[in-house]
């Protein structure tokens, strides 16, 4: 007899069908599975054999032949075990499905009790799914949550074998899991690092204002202590809301790498990934056997913050050149393929010298210019460039850290920030971008109008620093979000101004 089910499969963050075939047959009692599968798909059958039995199901003594269709793309992981130990279930008789003729989606591995375990990349498979018309996805609890926020699709959560078992026959029906709007999820997210526990650094906070209200990346240098980390990560804080498509395209990615946690939704706060200076370039940007997304990726929508920036590896830097330029990652390998979105916000903090106190006023440095410049050297050029603001950061000194006024929270820079990528919106609702920093070259012109002395003070700069027309685009980037934050339509002298400040450190550390 002959069952058919629909599983899918993950390509990237795209899903693909895959028809799921149980043939039982007479013959030499053995159990075969075909159409490309890969070691943990072959795996499957000793799986599925305990777990029917652990279940209360009887195996078939009977050649049984599995097809996963079509049979020239390759099957990875163990997400088709329930779908293949329910289509056996069906061809041997065991199971009638109550809906036979409705395409429902059936995902999960299956541990040898019978009970049903989460499996990675099941948000880009039931969306991928939904789009092509099912209408309900037969899920391991453990990621129900995941998906909680999908609209158009019934969403059937299931601990064990026997469970989707009592499902699909129409004995003991299983309730669909009610969908949760991303709202609900947005009202209860709360930033982990708030702006008012940093003491000082009026000058880094307007610096990470203006980074989060166009989308910039940021270098911070300064001493051991000055608090270049703790900036770093109140970033989060004051980035404005996830949008429910970004949401949605962040959390794919996640999903498809295996890192979203048992029971968690979607992503309502922006990703922060901080990968350590020992991390290879495939793990930055993504690569491997199988092509997976690598920290730049997982970053999408959010922060990637490099910390001790010169103590990377060098070609792992460079490798990060083009997909920050781009927004994207498109990985090539034997056995698979992929594209991923890497749109993020490069944050990195260095000190200015290997013992870090170089042009320090609290303390003497010890290096020599050779190992100063040797230091330095470890970044490029090419890759200065593509960070927008450099910023100093000096040792806020204890009196300041000692002085009990309350500094500015997290919520007020926040709805600042929300304002300005508003009026970023609405100004670039029909060019495809959402910030200031995603302007091409063609769209610089019309969106950063200058005046005459505007003009006049940019080219000033361009002779004085020395800046490549890369960098002049990204002071250009910098100023619009400067008028942008402060309600103006116009890009004016002050705002060349004060974005040209975040350009000069070029001149004194790698002059």
């Amino acid at each position: 007899m002959l069952a058919q089910l629909l599983s899918y499969g993950l390509m990237g963050i795209e899903g693909f069908p895959v028809t799921v075939e149980a043939y039982v047959s007479g013959g030499l009692p053995m159990f075969e599975v075909v159409g490309l599968p890969d070691a943990a798909v072959k795996e499957a059958r000793e799986r599925v054999r305990a777990a029917l039995v652990n279940s209360g199901y009887e195996m078939p003594v009977s050649r049984i032949t599995v097809n996963l269709a079509p049979g020239d793309v390759r099957k990875e992981g163990p997400a088709f075990d329930l779908t293949i130990a329910l289509a056996i279930l069906m061809a041997s008789g065991q199971l009638h499905c109550a809906q036979a003729d409705e395409e429902r989606l059936v995902l999960g591995q299956l541990a040898l009790s019978g009970e049903v375990t989460g499996v990675r990349g099941v948000l880009p498979m039931v969306i991928s799914a939904r789009d092509r018309g099912v209408r309900e996805a037969l899920l391991p609890r453990d990621n129900a949550a995941e998906v909680a926020c999908v609209e158009g699709v019934r969403v059937i959560p299931v601990a064990t074998l026997a469970e989707a078992v009592g499902h699909l026959s129409g004995q003991t029906p299983v309730v669909p899991q009610p969908q949760v709007p991303y709202a609900a999820l947005q009202a209860d997210w709360q930033p982990h690092h708030d702006l008012s526990a940093v003491r000082g650094q009026s000058g880094a906070k307007r610096a990470l204002e203006i980074a989060a209200a166009g989308g910039h990346n940021l270098l911070m240098i300064g001493p051991p202590g000055s608090g270049k980390t703790m900036l770093a990560r109140c970033l989060p804080g004051i980035l404005p809301d996830m949008t429910f498509e970004e949401a949605l395209e962040t959390t794919r990615i996640h999903s498809a790498a295996g890192v979203v946690a048992a029971g968690c939704g979607l992503l309502a706060e922006r990703p922060f990934r901080a990968p350590h200076h020992t991390a290879s370039a495939v793990a930055l940007v993504g690569g491997g056997a199988k092509a997976k997304p690598g920290e730049i990726s997982l970053a999408h929508g959010g922060v990637l913050f490099l910390d001790e920036l010169p103590e990377y590896n060098r070609p792992t830097l460079e490798a990060m050149r083009q997909p920050l330029e781009d927004g994207f990652v498109s990985i090539a390998r034997i056995n698979a393929q992929a594209r991923y979105p890497a749109r993020v916000m490069m944050v990195a903090a260095m000190n200015p010298c290997p013992c870090g106190h170089y042009g320090s006023q609290a303390q003497q440095c010890r290096c020599t210019q050779h190992d100063i410049r040797r230091y330095l050297d470890r970044i490029s050029g090419p890759l200065l460039d593509r960070i927008d603001l450099q910023m100093e950061v000096e040792a806020v000194p204890v009196r300041e850290i000692a002085d009990n006024a309350p500094e500015e929270a997290s919520a007020a820079v926040r709805s600042r920030v929300n304002a300005a990528r508003e009026r970023q919106r609405a100004r670039y609702a029909q060019a495809g971008i959402h910030c200031n920093a995603q302007l091409s070259a063609k769209q610089l012109d019309a969106a950063c109008g200058l005046d005459e002395e505007g003009k006049a003070l940019l080219f000033r700069a361009v002779e004085r620093y020395k800046l490549s027309m890369r960098a002049y685009s990204r002071v250009l980037k910098v100023a619009r979000t400067v008028a942008d934050l402060a309600g103006e339509a116009r890009v004016r002298a002050p705002y060349i101004a004060e974005a040209i400040q975040y350009r000069n450190l070029d001149a004194k550390y790698w002059h």
